[in-house]
């Protein structure tokens, strides 16, 4: 069986990316404040990312969303260097990638790191089976644990039965099945996931969402997933980083990022969030005056599950506890009701 991880941290330090034919001779200006429409008009150099500074959870989902053009596609293909920074470190556990040299970089691809592609990137003329064992065919495994481990991960994404066609015979979201099996079967602590879903229709796009989050409860590897969709780095994301013109605007926990938003610019994004399904209780929770009193809620649960469970039950109070059932704070209906209606006004919160 797979060895499971526990997951490698990923540490982004004063990553710059300048795009153009002498990126060295522009850092210091860029570091001094020089703008990226300054820096395209004066010297022909595109400023595809500005002093990112962002630390991704070890076993957990870190999303980088943003809109097109945000830098977020070539911030993750710095961290198994496609891409090589202008100035910065990648740390990955302990080693930065980029002091690697080539033969470093190529043992840390093949065995630290799996990409799932937006196009799915599947070989055409190798059936289901021959794509998934790919990534073990390039670390030499033996054929027959090749095999072992590319049925497992198939049969883990529902595929079963379909090992022997070929990609042209699949859906679009059976074809990105295959890739996240093929990722899978790789091994890798770490998942590099590159708007992974974006070219899926809707409800096949929210069922390989649920495929991942089921996958990941149990796998727990190091997973960055990169989107332009806000609802879908609500659902998928620990921790979410969100960028606009090559720099990070804002980042934290999906609460943070709903609850507080930095300026106008993420206010925008999340107005329409359907924020009972986004808030979890501990949030609005208050402290106990006396004893425990109401049905208990675990920590984690989302506003708009602790409403029905309390309605449900017919009570206006719970306390929320944690995994091991410890009381950790009040909870009244009157409270999570209106923190699911409460619109965010980003001026009035405090950063």
């Amino acid at each position: 069986m797979a060895e499971q991880h526990t997951g490698i941290g990923i540490s982004i330090r004063n990553l710059y990316k300048i795009f153009g034919s002498n990126p060295s001779a522009h850092i210091e200006a860029v570091k001094g404040g020089m703008s990226k429409t300054e820096l395209n008009e004066k010297h022909s150099h595109v400023l595809g990312l500005k002093d990112i500074n962002i630390d991704m959870p070890g076993g957990g989902i870190q999303v980088v969303m943003g809109l097109s053009g945000s830098g977020k596609s070539t911030l993750i293909r710095h961290i198994n260097r496609l891409i090589d920074p202008t100035a910065g470190e990648v740390i990955v556990g302990d080693e930065d990638v980029v002091k690697m040299n080539e033969a470093e970089l190529r043992e840390f691809r093949r065995h630290k790191t799996a990409m799932v592609f937006q196009k799915f990137a599947l070989l055409p003329h190798r059936t289901v089976l021959e794509n998934t064992v790919y990534g073990l065919e390039i670390q030499g495994l033996p054929r027959a644990e090749q095999e072992r481990e590319a049925r497992r991960w198939i049969s883990r994404v529902g595929l079963d039965g379909f090992e022997d066609n070929y990609p042209n015979q699949l859906s679009g979201g059976m074809q990105q099945r295959v890739g996240l099996a093929r990722a899978l079967t790789n091994d890798a602590p770490i998942l590099l996931m590159d708007e992974a879903f974006s070219a899926l229709d809707p409800l096949i796009r929210m069922d390989m969402q649920t495929v991942l989050l089921d996958l990941q409860s149990e796998i727990r590897k190091t997973i960055v997933f990169i989107t332009h969709d806000l609802d879908e780095a609500l659902r998928l994301g620990d921790r979410i980083a969100i960028l606009r013109d090559g720099e990070v605007v804002q980042q934290g926990s999906k609460q943070e990022i709903v609850l507080r938003p930095a300026d106008e610019y993420i206010s925008n994004f999340v107005r329409e969030v359907n924020r009972g399904r986004v808030i979890s209780v501990e949030m609005v929770m208050s402290e106990f005056a006396g004893e425990p009193g109401g049905m208990p809620i675990r920590t984690g649960t989302v506003l708009e599950q602790a409403a029905r469970t309390m309605t449900d039950a017919g009570v206006d109070e719970a306390h929320v506890v944690d995994a091991d059932g410890k009381p950790l704070g009040r909870l009244k209906i009157g409270d999570v009701i209106s923190a699911m209606v409460t619109p965010v006004d980003h001026d009035s919160v405090a950063a």
